[in-house]
């Protein structure tokens, strides 16, 4: 089976890629000849991933995915959940996201915080949505190389380590966008 990963994000893509059987192939957008940026303009995690699931499917006809991840901390109200990618602005990096972070919860004594992923899958002519949610804490301060994003400074709850000390493997076990993609993943398994 061939679908679309409405995604030009090479971390998001590659993480997805170790979690799928070899049965299910991932085109990129870059695979199709997608290379317009598609505005996330919802105010939801839902909304943004069907806005680029039903993009993909209208302009370009194929059976296709999208996710959308926010990282909501307790302290800060639920922020910034479906701003994540921008917290400290447009265009920024994931160190300059990382950095707001800290310093937003620098004299926060609650760190609870989760990472929460949907997937909208549009696959002949119907929709699905499957999540994820993953627990835990921002930490005081960054911890591990690995991963992307808010991963250096978040630790899942009932673990030692963050999620950039981990290895892909391991972090696909337990990350909200392992869980939503094992829910994908074992939906796709009857239609395979």
């Amino acid at each position: 089976m061939k679908l679309v990963f409405a995604s030009n994000n090479k971390n998001k893509i590659k993480e997805i890629k170790s979690l799928l059987p070899d049965t299910i192939q991932i085109l990129s957008l870059e695979d199709i000849g997608c290379t317009e940026e598609i505005e996330e303009t919802e105010n939801t995690i839902t909304g943004n991933a069907k806005l680029k699931a039903d993009y993909i499917t209208k302009k370009y006809g194929y059976d296709c995915f999208a996710d959308d991840t926010g990282l909501e901390v307790e302290a800060l109200g639920g922020a910034p959940g479906v701003y994540s990618a921008r917290y400290a602005g447009e265009n920024v990096t994931y160190e300059e996201n990382a950095q707001k972070m800290l310093k937003e919860m620098k004299d926060k004594v609650n760190r609870k915080a989760q990472f929460k992923t949907v997937i909208v899958l549009n696959l002949m002519g119907k929709q699905y949505l499957f999540d994820g949610i993953c627990e835990g804490e921002i930490t005081n301060n960054k911890h591990g190389n690995g991963g992307f994003g808010y991963d250096p400074i978040f630790k899942p709850k009932g673990f030692e380590h963050t999620f950039a000390e981990m290895s892909l493997k391991e972090k696909g076990r337990i990350s909200h966008r392992g869980l939503a993609v094992k829910k994908l993943v074992n939906f796709l398994k009857d239609k395979v």
